[in-house]
């Protein structure tokens, strides 16, 4: 099990180290070698306005003008912290479209320990607003089902240690809790299905680079609602092991209290 910053931060609990899986890339297993996001395809200019990339490796997306929501795993915790770059407003990394802002705070959920145990997200406040769209968090779990597409700019297969300088993204179909669970006891792993939400399809899935971004989906008025963010997973696009996101609509009074804190510090 391995959350999907890019190395040098990857996770592995107790149990991984236990089942031999090794804190670097995984080794690609049969087929792994196919271009896959893993399975993506480019992204057009102008799409997903609102996804960011980290200089920590790591994806987000812009919930407010001077706001980021993330992967807890992907910042060392909560307080000031100005040595986070957000570069936002261009699918290509090295546009002229492109710009960078400096963190200046951030709130990770007080409840985080370990990608694997739940609670994997955060806050960060920047040091000025971007003025890009927003992305809407989803409320509740109406739209917690059906077809939904991941994004980032991380590795394209498992094992490589090549990110992308330009946006990708796939579709990836929702897998019920039960079957996420069963799955991943054949590895003696469990979701904690009260704030998890499994995703995957036929060689499509996030991989290393693009923890933290979002999962999302079209609400009934064809507007983008984030459902998940990438969290963890055993691999990348294997057979039988879905990718791992925090379900957004279980933490959405936590999240209010962190954006509550955030504001305080504006005032």
């Amino acid at each position: 099990m391995r959350g999907r910053r890019f190395q040098g931060a990857i996770l592995v609990t107790a149990l991984a180290a236990v089942l031999g899986l090794l804190t670097g890339p995984a080794q690609a297993d049969d087929g792994a070698g196919q271009e896959r996001i893993v399975g993506g395809s480019r992204v057009d200019e102008g799409s997903f306005p609102w996804v960011v990339r980290l200089s920590v490796g790591c994806g987000g997306s812009l919930i407010a003008p001077q706001v980021v929501l993330t992967a807890g795993h992907c910042v060392k915790g909560s307080g000031a912290d100005t040595s986070i770059r957000v570069t936002g407003g261009s699918v290509d990394l090295q546009s002229s479209r492109a710009r960078t802002v400096r963190s200046a705070y951030v709130y990770r959920s007080p409840g985080y320990s370990d990608a694997a145990a739940g609670d994997d997200w955060a806050l960060i406040q920047l040091e000025r607003a971007f003025d890009l769209p927003t992305l809407t968090l989803a409320a509740d779990g109406t739209y917690d089902k059906g077809l939904f597409t991941v994004m980032g700019w991380g590795t394209t297969k498992e094992g490589s240690l090549t990110q992308q300088t330009r946006l990708r993204s796939a579709e990836v179909d929702f897998v019920s809790d039960s079957s996420c669970d069963r799955k991943y006891g054949k590895i003696d792993m469990a979701i904690v299905g009260s704030d998890m939400i499994c995703a995957g399809k036929g060689g499509k899935d996030s991989c290393q680079g693009d923890s933290g971004g979002p999962l999302v989906r079209l609400d009934v008025n064809g507007s983008w609602l984030q459902i998940g963010i990438v969290s963890w997973g055993y691999g990348c696009a294997r057979k039988d092991f879905p990718g791992v996101y925090s379900q957004v609509s279980a933490f959405g009074p936590e999240i209010a209290v962190g954006l509550a804190v955030l504001r305080s510090r504006l005032a």
